[in-house]
């Protein structure tokens, strides 16, 4: 009987979305939430999982913070939680001198540092490309 099994690291995106203003680059996003954990497979399906954690990082800077275990288990279980700033450590700040992409709508003018495909506000596909907010300043947007 071949049995196969191991044991890794792994990581769950949950379902979360709460729209927030940045506190670290001021743009307006949204959050990304996860969770890492160790866990044993036999034929590749997770029986036991440990050393869950929880983490919170911002789609606009990619700061990424460390979420309270109680709300994430709260997330994870499909709960609608509202992630406030006491619920939250700091863990990495994207540094200082990095550039930001933005996105901009080639019909209605609408720019965005936003991961969308389509623009938000007339529902046209995004260009490929991404202009830095350096640009975007140069073209007079």
């Amino acid at each position: 009987m071949l049995l196969v099994f191991g044991v890794g690291d792994e990581r769950k995106d949950l379902d979360f979305n709460q729209i927030i203003t940045c506190e670290d680059c001021g743009a307006y996003g949204s959050f990304r939430v996860f969770m890492t954990y160790t866990a044993c497979t036999v034929f590749f399906i997770p029986v036991v999982k440990w050393n869950k954690r929880y983490y919170v990082q911002t789609r606009c800077c990619k700061t990424l913070y460390e979420l309270r275990p109680e709300i994430g288990k709260r997330i994870a279980g499909g709960e609608k939680v509202e992630i406030l700033p006491h619920h939250m450590r700091k863990i990495h700040v994207q540094s200082a001198g990095a550039q930001y992409h933005y996105k901009k709508c080639r019909v209605c003018g609408f720019d965005t540092s936003e991961d969308f495909s389509f623009c938000p506000k007339c529902g046209t596909r995004f260009a490929k490309e991404t202009v830095d907010k350096e640009e975007l300043h140069k073209r007079g947007v």
